[in-house]
């Protein structure tokens, strides 16, 4: 059987990209954060793009055509990913402001949170394409944060 992939053309990982800073951009300046947040931001980035675990791809496919005919795919791609980075932003924030210095951190409490995070990126990513389907300010706000 053979593995199923996304298209990962230099054009579609810059539409990707562009897509992500733009939704990110509509919360916060990315020119804004730090050196070491932008950083972790681009490898997460990088990360969801590969999408070693097929995860995107796999959900991508499992969503209705009605859906899927909203946004281009790569479109589709970046606004997880934005989403993901947004979801991970808040707990790093959180974690950050309940440990008095970096060594508080329990490292094993934290473990997987990068995936569990991402996982639930993608899926409320998905649920609100499906609603955008019906909800046409939903899908409006999701167009205009896309091409920010």
């Amino acid at each position: 059987m053979a593995e199923l992939t996304i298209p990962r053309t230099p054009a579609y990982v810059k539409q990707v990209e562009t897509v992500s800073l733009n939704v990110c951009n509509s919360v916060i300046p990315m020119t804004q954060i730090p050196k070491n947040l932008l950083d972790a931001y681009a490898n997460l980035c990088n990360e969801l793009i590969e999408d070693k675990d097929q995860k995107f791809f796999t959900a991508w496919s499992a969503l209705p055509n009605s859906a899927k005919s909203l946004l281009p795919q790569a479109d589709f791609h970046g606004f997880y990913i934005a989403n993901a980075w947004f979801q991970l932003s808040r707990v790093a924030q959180d974690i950050a402001e309940m440990a008095d210095t970096d060594e508080a951190i329990n490292e094993k409490e934290y473990d997987g949170i990068f995936t569990r995070l991402s996982d639930s990126a993608l899926k409320e990513s998905c649920r609100k394409l499906k609603k955008a389907r019906t909800d046409r300010a939903m899908l409006n706000s999701i167009k205009q944060v896309i091409t920010g």
